[in-house]
């Protein structure tokens, strides 16, 4: 079967979708993907796959998602696919849309976390609530990657039965490894006795930094990494000058996007995500992997992974002080990072080993 995989930019093409591309192609389907213009849509070519660039925006612009659901349906005219998976939420709208105009057999989308759960403007909110509504109308196979937003899609009426796929990364990549401290910390200069609190997300402000800066400036005895960059679809204010503001001095590494990644979690201690909302965060994933304890907020997808007290420690989101709270008793506690941490990684194996989850995910889309 020919199968358009359709995502909004290239960062988001690269870390969620192309798995799923390579297991598709591994079973035998004819692969191509619609996703905006990027550098990072070179990867995906160099393994030989189609990837068609749609003009999206990320932005509320109404003529630019005209000109993209008009590329769209050209380019579903032209390739006959026999399933469009859409992805993330205003490529997954003008996707199903674009596949229903081109009588696209089987239309299918995953969602990555229901805008309309995500803080803000109400008004903005309920369009996003609408247009999943709509678009709901228009999907045959509806998956989610909590469940807590599968049994929102099912109590708001988006869909009659949607299907938890979860997310997975490859515990033979995210893995303890000694080495890899050893010479990370040797190349930054950093004791092995030093905590190291990681954390690996987009420099914007949904992702909690102002909250993480505050409580990093009150707890003592370990130095922040971040990894991390914008992209340039990013708005908001620059969180990397506000961390730089945040007088943590020498306590803060600004690491910038990484291809190491799964060196440098090796290399801590701590993994934090302070974000104030999430789909089923990768990053997480990761930590509990390398079998880092994670200090999370308690928000829809985060809290499907962290037990609290087990694998790791909860608080509520925006809330400082409950932030270093919860930091300042793991850096203390070498003996409660050890213990967490290697439950984590039981866990995240059981639960979100990458092939299980990728099988799991062509066998949901019937493929």
């Amino acid at each position: 079967m020919k199968i358009l995989f359709v995502i909004n930019v290239d960062f988001s093409l690269r870390h969620f979708l192309l798995p799923l591309m390579r297991a598709a192609r591994a079973r035998g389907h004819d692969v191509l993907a619609a996703c905006a213009p990027g550098a990072m849509l070179a990867g995906a070519r160099a393994e030989g796959f189609q990837v068609v660039e749609i003009p999206f925006s990320r932005r509320l612009a109404p003529w630019a998602h005209v000109r993209a659901l008009l590329a769209l349906v050209a380019l579903m005219k032209a390739e006959k696919p026999g399933l469009v998976h859409a992805h993330m939420p205003i490529s997954g709208f003008l996707a199903r849309l674009a596949a229903r105009i081109a009588y696209v057999p089987r239309v299918a989308v995953t969602s990555h976390g229901f805008l309309f759960n995500q803080p803000g403007f109400p008004p903005r909110r309920a369009m996003a609530f609408v247009a999943e509504w709509l678009a709901g109308r228009w999907t045959d196979i509806f998956l989610t990657v909590s469940r807590e937003e599968a049994r929102d899609a099912r109590r708001l009426g988006i869909a009659r039965a949607p299907g938890v796929v979860g997310n997975g990364r490859d515990p033979d990549v995210f893995h303890p490894d000694p080495s890899a401290r050893a010479r990370l910390r040797a190349a930054l200069g950093v004791p092995d006795d030093r905590v190291v609190v990681i954390t690996v997300a987009r420099l914007v402000r949904h992702k909690g930094f102002p909250e993480l800066a505050a409580a990093m400036r009150a707890v003592s005895g370990a130095e922040l990494w971040v990894v991390g960059d914008r992209l340039p679809t990013d708005r908001g204010p620059d969180m990397a000058a506000l961390l730089r503001a945040a007088g943590l001095g020498a306590r803060l590494r600004l690491l910038g996007m990484r291809e190491d990644v799964a060196a440098l979690l090796a290399a801590a201690d701590i993994f934090v995500l302070a974000s104030h909302f999430e789909g089923l965060p990768m990053s997480v994933i990761e930590a509990m992997l390398s079998c880092l304890p994670v200090v999370a907020c308690d928000i829809k997808g985060v809290r499907e992974m962290v037990r609290d007290g087990t694998t790791g420690l909860l608080v509520p989101p925006g809330n400082g002080p409950a932030l270093a709270a919860a930091l300042s008793r793991l850096i203390e506690a070498p003996a409660l990072r050890a213990t967490m941490g290697e439950a984590g990684r039981l866990r995240a194996v059981r639960d979100y080993d990458q092939a299980v989850v990728l099988a799991h995910t062509l066998d949901a889309l019937g493929l």
